[in-house]
């Protein structure tokens, strides 16, 4: 993910991944965005398991669609997760 980021532009806002392995921070106030696990405080965090968020990662799961069905649980600024599909494609 760290990798990814290097060539994408910041988006405004602060993002934290909170699965059952750890913490993934992304700091989007920055170009490129600073990934991170650190577990600091985010603008959104973001709530799943690590296998769902490998396949979202991977490209496997729609965020969207996660979201329907329960797999990934939202806490902050909704906006803020929406603007993540730019950034994870």
């Amino acid at each position: 993910m760290k990798e990814g980021s290097s060539t994408k532009s910041a988006f405004g806002n602060s993002v934290k991944f909170a699965t059952d392995q750890g913490v993934v921070h992304i700091d989007g106030n920055q170009t490129p965005p600073d990934v991170t696990n650190d577990d600091k405080a985010a603008d959104c965090t973001i709530k799943m398991d690590f296998s769902d968020f490998a396949d979202l990662i991977g490209g496997k799961l729609d965020g969207m669609t996660a979201f329907m069905t329960g797999k990934l649980k939202i806490e902050g600024d909704m906006g803020v997760a929406m603007k993540l599909q730019s950034i994870l494609r």
